[in-house]
C-alpha cells in the first residue's frame, strides 16, 4: 500500500509544477509614471549625457528598485499592464529602459510620487496611449 503523505506531497508538487508553467507572467508589477526635461543632472551620471540611451528609452528608479544605486545602467524591459483609465494601455507593447536616475532626486518631478519607476515622456508614451498619470507595469531586469 502507497504511503498517503507521500502521494499528497507528490500531487501538491506536480500542481504547483503544472501551475507554473502555465502561468503567463514571469515579471515583477509595480507602477510607473513619467517625467519630462531637464533629465540632468542625475544621481547616477550627473551631467553626463552620453550615459542616456539614444532612443530616449529611460527611466529612474524608484526606492524599491534603486539598490543604493545598483540601479544606475540596469535595463529593464517593461510593459503597461493596467490602468485606472480604462484602454491606456498599448497591448502586447514592451520597450527596453535603461536606469540613469533615482525618482526621489530627478531635476523635474514625477506627475506621481513613490512609484517603482519614473520614465521618460518617450518611453511613457510608447507603451501608454492615453493622458494618463499612473499605470501598472510589468518589468524584468534584462
Amino acid at each position: 500500500m502507497s504511503n498517503p503523505l507521500f502521494l499528497s506531497r507528490r500531487c501538491l508538487f506536480s500542481i504547483f509544477f503544472i501551475a507554473h508553467l502555465f502561468h503567463l507572467s514571469h515579471g515583477d508589477v509595480g507602477t510607473a509614471t513619467t517625467y519630462g526635461p531637464p533629465y540632468t543632472p542625475t544621481a547616477c551620471f550627473g551631467n553626463d549625457l552620453s550615459m542616456f540611451p539614444t532612443n530616449n528609452m529611460f527611466g529612474a528608479a524608484g526606492e524599491g528598485i534603486w539598490d543604493n544605486g545598483a540601479a544606475c545602467g540596469r535595463q529593464y524591459r517593461v510593459s503597461c499592464f493596467s490602468s485606472a483609465v480604462p484602454d491606456s494601455c498599448v497591448s502586447d507593447q514592451t520597450i527596453m529602459i535603461t536606469i540613469v536616475d533615482r525618482a526621489v532626486s530627478t531635476s523635474s518631478k514625477a506627475l506621481v510620487a513613490d512609484t517603482t519607476m519614473t520614465l521618460s515622456r518617450m518611453a511613457y508614451k510608447v507603451i501608454v496611449q492615453k493622458n494618463t498619470p499612473l499605470v501598472t507595469v510589468e518589468y524584468t531586469q534584462n
